[in-house]
């Protein structure tokens, strides 16, 4: 199972291309709204009904945690005290976890990068707290799978189907969609 968390403000492209290609991928995957309620909005007013509320969510039954970027809904995860706490014993598990455009933010102030490569929304550089930055579409270390934005989340979540199932599933889920 691999969790999209989603915020008031989130990045429709980002969180709705990870989840449509993982399940083209046969990866089974749920959003999870960190609001009061599951109906979240994007940053463009488009609403999504979450699967479950942060509530139900069973973390520890997951094989990796995803970010998707968008303000004010990376925001919004950098306040869910809950969210950082899980990300954390995540991490420390040596589980994946993946952010695209400004949500690598949320792993920079939590203390995650720390030694790794990573990418961001450029002009958010320093936001990467701990990491060396690098100017990549998508760029993988260890279990660190980071992103730069709406632009890149093809890319992002073809290689999130590559780290979970192999290269030769994200290539098969690529040709179906004409990918490059």
């Amino acid at each position: 199972m691999v969790y999209v968390f989603l915020a008031n403000g989130f990045e429709e492209i980002e969180a709705l291309t990870v989840v449509d290609l993982l399940r083209r991928a046969d990866i089974q995957v749920k959003t999870v709204s960190i609001m009061e309620d599951k109906l979240v909005y994007g940053a463009r007013g488009v609403g999504v009904e979450a699967d479950i509320l942060y509530r139900e969510a069973d973390c520890a039954r997951c094989a990796m945690l995803v970010l998707p970027g968008g303000m004010p809904g990376t925001a919004n995860l950098c306040n869910h005290r809950e969210l950082n706490e899980e990300l954390k014993e995540f991490y420390d598990s040596g589980k994946p976890i993946a952010a695209i455009c400004a949500a690598p933010m949320v792993l920079g102030r939590a203390g995650l990068l720390h030694g790794h490569r990573a990418t961001i929304y450029k002009g958010m550089e320093e936001e990467l707290i701990g990491a060396k930055p690098v100017d990549e579409k998508v760029v993988v270390s260890e279990n660190i799978i980071t992103s730069q934005g709406p632009g890149t989340a093809m890319d992002f979540a073809l290689k999130i189907i590559a780290f979970l199932k192999g290269e030769e599933k994200a290539a098969e889920i690529a040709a179906e969609l004409l990918y490059r």
